[in-house]
């Protein structure tokens, strides 16, 4: 493990500038096009914590409403829209938000990488985020916020609730959704592709375990609620009858794909806080984790089963009793890989070499407190009998926040404490944050602890008052004055976080004597991730291997230099970390915020209906992504390959499945063939709660249209094919008319879908059975669209040189994206055809 560097110093200290004037961060108003993972990742977590103050005050408001019976501190209405955003703010802007927006921040450094692969679509999902949150957060301003709750059930949302507050909620959350997903395609290749070499799976993080299984959770879990947002959009815009039961549609519907994603964000939320929690207690125990391969099982385990609970929150919709009991056993199965982390970090405190008990420890011990009581009334909730009983009670409610704060938010508040020092280059006071934390934790257990008695007296959630003499009064009063207690607890380590701290002196070097990789950064931390990338051959390469910090400070690793002023990064192989490809990621650029404010515009101005501001801003954000992938994505480098250091060469591109661009796109892609796999669940579900579907006089779909549809754009899927096979046998005329003739294919395939649902007797208005085909041939011609465009793209990267026979991931990401057109084309079409005839 020597290199030149190693013996020249001043060599050393070249590399070192190069590196820092490569990676620097832009300056004045310049700042904020920076890409830089640290950045991005600062600005995430801090927009995250101001939405969750945010929710907080509106949490407040509530319980001041409810201190004593009969109130009328705020109205009915403001009550309900409080309440509504409140749910919705810490739920979609915060407690999954904040968990990326870190995951950002410090995945690079605790993989020992330089980036994630994707730094623009970090900072695209950024401003997306903040641009959503601030449309909704900013509603209930002009009364406009939505009042419904954050489950949004319909009919009340789409036939008695008035305004567009219901619209912001779909709209705005849609495009914030859109922010999650980013982040998780980002975290997904970022930890599979771009740890260094010798990290085999077995030895990343067991953060990097946590991350990689919420992602995965993400990508499956958020699609059904979009599905859901469309569906009812629709019916509130152009009156499609998805949840009309008079037209055939069902209420039932938006549950299953709410809940869908609804009880796997418990985990989506749980999972990454308990991933605090697993970096946490090794280092104050000075010992690795116990239980390493037991604690990864759990963690996939838990995200598996968590798909199979949705049911657990629709107990008294009055579902099959056989339903209700595989729910319930599910319900009750998660408690055993939780068991299993839980009695993992309690091995590890017990086996500890010398325990250290310093702030974050004391907020881990409350979290688990709080969470294992959580836990038990969990398990209470999940049967049925019960269920029936409790269900809309506050004790719900204080089920849910003794899950979600003891389970989220006192780790939440470890982590701030055990990682500032890599943000700032300081330690927060120990003092003010055991302060912070028994106001918390006291603050807590008064304000919901009394809340499972309310709600067993009977008082229901979602009310803005009661009568007095119910035996409710103290319960509420006791409740509301915790309340401030808490949000008094939260105050103060916020203030211990932003309270100018120049006289301070910089924390020592890992300060907290950790043995993973992210605390070779010194402090303050330099903007380049890692001084150079190492190998590893162990969990905890601080501990465990000989002279480590001082070989990769000394430049002794990989990458030590950045000689053609490029900011660069390793991709290894997903399962064993060999090193594969020189990565050169993206440098600062506006054209992210640019992107997220035309794509944020298409959303806004839709929801006041201002259709022709809406193309507009549709129009140029597409514009804007294009420049964007014109200049910057799939560069053909000046040569070839590159010396790495330690004797490695690798090459500067990869195309197909070994680059990260393939890994992207086909990630992405079955994120939206779950929205689409949940289209076809909602046809299906109509089909077998309709005593006729399709309904007597329902519109005949032409069995002959319908083949040529399918026809033309399964002739588009293979001109794709055969386009890439010709551009790399260096045919490029045969490739050119193959593009040429894909992009006609799938145009004609467009055309002939939507003539399907063109004829004068088919309305979409009249009956679910229209309006749900509608919306599947709407989502394949979008789709075959798109399809036009990257196929014209290709051809205009050819053309311009951009593109050839070696040099071809554009080509390559573009048939990946027909591969799955094709997929969802054939179910649907087979689907119309299966259905074509009216009864």
């Amino acid at each position: 493990m020597s290199a030149n560097a190693a013996h020249d110093p001043d060599l050393a200290r070249a590399q070192a500038e190069r590196l820092i004037d490569v990676w620097r961060s832009p300056t004045g108003w310049r700042y904020w096009s920076d890409v830089n993972n640290t950045s991005v990742g600062l600005w995430y977590t801090a927009a995250a914590f101001l939405f969750m103050i945010f929710g907080g005050v509106l949490a407040l408001i509530m319980r001041a409403q409810l201190a004593v019976p009969d109130n009328d501190l705020v109205s009915a209405d403001l009550y309900n829209q409080a309440l509504t955003l409140h749910g919705s703010v810490m739920m979609f802007l915060f407690a999954v938000p904040v968990f990326e927006a870190f995951s950002i921040m410090v995945l690079p450094q605790m993989l020992g990488a330089r980036d994630l692969p994707f730094p623009r679509l970090s900072a695209y999902g950024f401003w997306c985020f903040v641009l959503g949150g601030v449309f909704v957060c900013g509603s209930i301003f002009f009364d406009a916020a939505p009042k419904a709750g954050w489950f949004m059930y319909p009919p009340l949302t789409t036939a008695f609730e008035e305004g567009i507050g219901p619209d912001i909620w779909l709209l705005g959350l849609s495009f914030i959704e859109v922010a999650a997903i980013a982040a998780a395609v980002e975290l997904i290749v970022g930890v599979l592709k771009c740890r260094p070499p010798g990290m085999r799976i077995n030895l990343i993080p067991l953060y990097s375990w946590y991350i990689l299984v919420v992602a995965v959770m993400i990508l499956f879990a958020f699609p059904p609620l979009i599905a859901g947002d469309v569906l009812m959009e629709l019916e509130r815009l152009l009156d499609w009858p998805f949840f009309d039961a008079s037209r055939g549609g069902d209420p039932l519907l938006w549950q299953h794909l709410f809940w869908i994603f609804g009880h796997p964000e418990v985990y989506i939320i749980f999972l990454p806080a308990v991933a605090l929690v697993a970096m946490i207690v090794p280092t104050f125990a000075q010992r690795p984790i116990v239980g390493y391969g037991w604690i990864v099982l759990a963690a996939v385990g838990t995200g598996f089963i968590s798909f199979g609970l949705w049911v657990h929150h629709m107990y008294t919709t009055g579902l099959p009793g056989i339903s209700l009991g595989f729910f319930s056993a599910a319900s009750e199965a998660v408690v055993i890989p939780t068991g299993v982390q839980i009695f993992a970090f309690l091995a590890t405190v017990l086996a500890a070499r010398r325990l250290t008990f310093s702030v974050p420890m004391l907020f881990v011990a409350g979290a688990l407190a709080i969470f294992v009581l959580g836990g038990l009334t969990g398990v209470m909730v999940a049967l049925v009998p019960f269920d029936l009983q409790a269900h809309d009670t506050y004790f719900v409610v204080a089920h849910l926040h003794y899950v979600l704060i003891g389970g989220m938010l006192f780790p939440v508040a470890a982590g701030l404490y055990y990682f500032f020092p890599l943000a700032v280059g300081h330690q927060l006071s120990e003092r003010l944050g055991k302060w912070a934390f028994w106001l918390m934790f006291v603050g807590f257990n008064v304000t919901f602890l009394p809340m499972h008695l309310t709600g067993l007296k009977g008082m229901p959630r979602r009310v803005f008052t009661y009568p007095a003499d119910l035996g409710l009064d103290l319960l509420n009063l006791i409740s509301s004055i915790g309340a401030y207690a808490l949000a008094a607890g939260i105050a103060l380590l916020l203030w211990e976080v932003v309270r100018p701290k120049k006289g301070r002196p910089y924390a020592e070097r890992n300060p907290w004597h950790a043995g993973t990789l992210e605390w070779l950064a010194e402090m303050p931390a330099k903007p380049w991730g890692v001084r150079s990338i190492p190998f590893i051959e162990s969990r905890y390469p601080l501990w465990e291997q000989q002279n480590f910090v001082r070989d990769v400070d000394q430049g002794r690793f990989y990458l030590p230099d950045a000689e053609e002023g490029e900011r660069e990064t390793l991709v290894t192989t997903a399962i064993d970390a060999e090193p594969i490809q020189c990565l050169r990621v993206a440098t600062p650029t506006f054209n992210a915020l640019l992107a997220a404010l035309f794509t944020g515009g298409v959303f806004i101005f839709a929801t006041f209906h201002w259709w022709w501001l809406a193309l507009a801003s549709g129009v140029a954000a597409l514009a804007v992504i294009l420049v964007w992938l014109w200049t910057g994505t799939a560069v053909i480098p000046e040569k070839p390959a590159k010396d790495v250091g330690l004797g490695v060469t690798l090459p500067l591109y990869l195309s197909g499945r070994a680059s990260v661009g393939w890994w992207a796109m086909f990630i992405t892609m079955m994120a939206d063939m779950t929205a689409f796999v949940s289209l076809v669940f909602g046809y299906l579900f109509y089909w077998t709660v309709n005593a006729r579907f399709p309904p007597a006089g329902a519109a005949l779909l032409e069995p002959a249209l319908i083949a040529a549809a399918a026809f033309a754009l399964g002739g588009a899927w293979l001109a794709t094919l055969a386009a890439r096979s010709w551009n790399r046998a260096s045919r490029s005329v045969a490739a050119y008319a193959a593009l040429g003739a894909g992009a006609v294919l799938a145009t004609a395939g467009t055309a002939l879908s939507l003539r399907l649902i063109g004829a004068e007797d088919f309305d979409p208005t009249a009956h679910v059975h229209p309006a749900t085909v509608a919306v599947l041939v709407w989502w394949i011609a979008v789709h075959a669209a798109v399809g036009v465009l990257m196929l014209v793209y290709c051809a205009a990267r050819l053309k311009a040189g951009r593109m050839t026979p070696r040099y071809d991931i554009d080509l390559s990401n573009t048939a990946l994206y027909w591969h799955f057109v094709a997929i969802e084309a054939a179910v649907t079409f087979a689907l119309l055809a299966l259905f074509a005839a009216g009864g």
